[in-house]
């Protein structure tokens, strides 16, 4: 039984919104329309996603298509970094290296790495302890999914770990076994793991 992680793809840059506000933009969209057809995809019975707002136009758009519920749970946010808002692209990157690099210390205030990876191993395996577990699609973000994956991975937490650029990527994992089955790969290029996890 297997689990897939995928990171919300391209946003609406709005720096006057809360982050965590943004937009899928439409070529977000239309990535996501591109994954729609994927044989993978018909296996999915359960979509779990964070609260912010371009993860959860993402899952409702996958929901849609599959016809099932979406599940919602904050715990699955990405890391919060409220205490510095919108950073410009360089700072951002700049932010997100240190981030990475130095995980038990916080950056100006942002939630340390090591904190973050806590809560999203925590919550993704609390949603994915059921009774009778179904394949299950986790809806969030790119800078706690790679804490995830090194979690599963059994990996050092690296930047190197880190999706390509763009947001958009999914890896899979196996629910029982809580084994890493495939590394980044893009939505719509993502064709499904042959062995079971």
């Amino acid at each position: 039984m297997k689990a897939f992680y995928l990171t919300h793809p391209q946003v609406e840059i709005e720096p006057e919104r809360p982050v965590p506000e943004w937009r899928l933009s439409d070529g977000g969209r239309q990535r996501v329309d591109a994954m729609l057809g994927k044989t993978w995809l018909r296996s999915v019975g359960c979509i779990v996603s964070s609260a912010e707002l371009k993860a959860v136009e993402t899952a409702a758009l996958i929901a849609a298509y599959l016809r099932v519920a979406v599940e919602i749970d904050p715990e699955m946010g990405e890391n919060d970094r409220s205490a510095t808002g919108f950073l410009q692209p360089d700072e951002f990157e700049a932010a997100a290296d240190r981030f990475f690099a130095e995980p038990d210390k916080s950056w100006q205030g942002w939630e340390r790495a090591v904190d973050a990876a806590d809560r999203i191993e925590t919550a993704v395996r609390r949603v994915l302890d059921r009774p009778q577990p179904v394949p299950t699609l986790l809806v969030g973000h790119g800078g706690v999914g790679t804490l995830l994956k090194c979690r599963i991975g059994g990996r050092p937490i690296s930047r190197r770990e880190d999706q390509p650029a763009g947001g958009g990527n999914l890896f899979a994992f196996g629910i029982a076994s809580f084994e890493l089955l495939c590394d980044w790969t893009p939505m719509e290029t993502f064709e499904g793991v042959d062995h079971a996890g």
